[in-house]
């Protein structure tokens, strides 16, 4: 089974991602949002960030905060990242994400996300571990 599969909806686009664990679908959904930003792309794994989110609400909250948490280091470091181990415990999330800062001539131009959105959001446990929906605002 594949990690994660895009879809198209409307004027946006969503990402079914898989995992035998929540840990490790959330991390193929990170991979998945990457991917579609720099058209399936190498990234390197050159430089490191930790990151270390709350975990309030439910996991869809959890799973918004973590994909636009990844964004904003985006927005403002101009990173993408192509590994993520991910790590989720009853009062907090962390991860380290390893990628490199974005150029346009090592990486194809794909899809601008803006946001992460809550329609059409899914999580749910299947015989085979954990199923991620989620569609992004592009």
């Amino acid at each position: 089974m594949q990690p994660y599969k895009t879809f198209e909806h409307t004027a946006d686009i969503g990402i079914q991602a898989h995992g035998a664990s929540l840990e490790e679908a959330f991390a193929h959904a990170a991979r998945g949002m990457f991917s579609l930003m720099v058209d399936g792309s190498h990234i390197e794994p050159r430089e490191e960030r930790e990151i270390e989110l709350p975990v309030e609400g439910d996991r869809e909250q959890l799973l918004v905060d973590w994909l636009s948490e990844l964004l904003y280091l985006r927005d403002v470091e101009g990173l993408v990242f192509g590994d993520f181990q991910v790590s989720i415990g009853e009062e907090t999330l962390r991860a380290t994400v390893r990628g490199e800062p974005y150029s346009r001539e090592r990486h194809a131009y794909g899809r601008e996300i803006k946001a992460v959105t809550y329609h059409l959001l899914e999580i749910k446990r299947t015989k085979k571990g954990v199923y991620i929906k989620v569609l992004f605002d592009i």
